[in-house]
């Protein structure tokens, strides 16, 4: 992993450089321990996703983070003791810290300091490819850094593979430092406004047909998926994040009619709200679409939260229940829970159940009055 936007304490360069790193959460009056775990689970795949390697973990129980520290003093001792034994490199907190928690924290701990955010944010930035995303994940990064740029802040310009954005010492650098980050997001807002503008076209050219757009939880197997349904051949990856770009083709084997199916990124719990502003424009290729199908790793302890935690953006975007379609996946795999029964059962890996997912898309956008044209036939505008 890269040096947090937020860090840059005193004894920055004695810290030790290793990826061994330690995960932290709390737990209490809203979250229990067994989903603080869960969370921590997720936080590990995400660290080991960003070339981290989690070497140990610390839950705290506590009513509420402590606004300094965020675990407390007593336990913040028990972490650093932990760091030294282990010689972590790394201490990565589940929730978004405050700048002056991150602060304290660099100074109190031998390692580097980064939280769930900060996580979330470096894998991005490494899998951004497309000049959208890029722009999006920097624009994203920008936003976290500025409230949290420090005297000592190098973290962003080494993250970001280099830049101006460096903080040096002294109140006029920072305020340097951040009326060049204040100029450059204006600047990135209306590179995407122009992206959005293009986006725009394309999507009133899709519009002639009927689009189903692929969602879920991140890593639930939608690229595959995507790759059965239509016979690409798009990169698919056992991590978390490997989609960032909105991606469009024809659905094969529904009887010659003109549907289009998408490929989008995944969602996440805790989803730094600096990324979901930036990424308004890709969101809005499933808000947009005529019929949502909702892919779930049924395999997954964690499914029905997932679920549940996907179900909460789409409802807070305004989709109608109506235009979603559950299909659960990889139920080759040994599966721990009860399925909805009125969900399609599929494996996108062995294409187990894809007809009846065909059928049922067909159906249901049948349902919906969706007009379905059939290719070589005149489409209606």
């Amino acid at each position: 992993m890269r040096p947090s936007p937020a860090a840059g304490g005193a004894n920055e360069a004695e810290k030790p450089r290793s990826a061994k790193t330690i995960l932290v959460g709390v737990f209490g009056r809203v979250t229990d321990r067994a989903t603080a775990e869960d969370h921590l689970d997720e936080l590990e795949r995400l660290v080991d996703t960003a070339g981290g390697k989690v070497v140990a973990r610390a839950l705290q129980e506590r009513k509420a983070p402590d606004p300094a520290t965020f675990v407390g003093k007593g336990k913040l001792e028990e972490i650093a003791e932990l760091a030294r034994n282990l010689g972590a490199g790394w201490t990565v907190f589940d929730d978004e810290l405050s700048p002056s928690q991150v602060r304290n924290l660099e100074k109190n701990l031998p390692t580097r300091v980064l939280d769930r955010p900060g996580v979330i944010l470096q894998i991005f930035a490494a899998r951004a490819r497309s000049r959208e995303a890029m722009t999006q994940v920097e624009l994203a990064q920008l936003e976290y850094l500025l409230p949290r740029l420090a005297g000592g802040a190098t973290g962003l310009a080494q993250q970001r593979g280099g830049g101006a954005f460096r903080g040096g010492a002294g109140e006029r650098k920072i305020e340097l430092d951040r009326r060049k980050i204040r100029r450059r997001i204006a600047t990135l807002k209306e590179e995407l406004r122009k992206i959005e503008r293009g986006r725009e076209v394309r999507r009133r050219r899709l519009r002639r047909v009927p689009v189903v757009a692929l969602v879920g939880y991140t890593n639930a197997g939608k690229t595959t998926l995507f790759n059965r349904l239509s016979s690409s051949q798009e990169f698919a990856e056992d991590r978390l994040f490997a989609t960032l770009d909105p991606r469009h083709a024809r659905l094969l084997g529904v009887g010659g009619r003109a549907i289009v199916v998408g490929d989008t990124v995944g969602f996440l719990r805790k989803l730094p709200h600096q990324l979901v502003a930036s990424f308004r424009s890709t969101l809005a290729e499933a808000e947009e679409a005529d019929l949502l199908v909702h892919v779930v790793d049924a395999s997954s302890p964690q499914a029905e939260s997932q679920r549940v935690a996907v179900e909460e953006v789409l409802d807070g975007m305004g989709v109608e229940r109506s235009r979603v379609l559950l299909a659960y996946n990889k139920t080759d795999l040994p599966v721990p829970l009860a399925l909805d029964p009125d969900a399609v059962r599929i494996s996108a890996g062995t294409g187990a159940g894809l007809a009846e997912l065909r059928a049922a898309i067909v159906a249901r956008l049948e349902a919906l009055g969706i007009p379905v044209p059939v290719y070589g036939a005149p489409a209606t505008a």
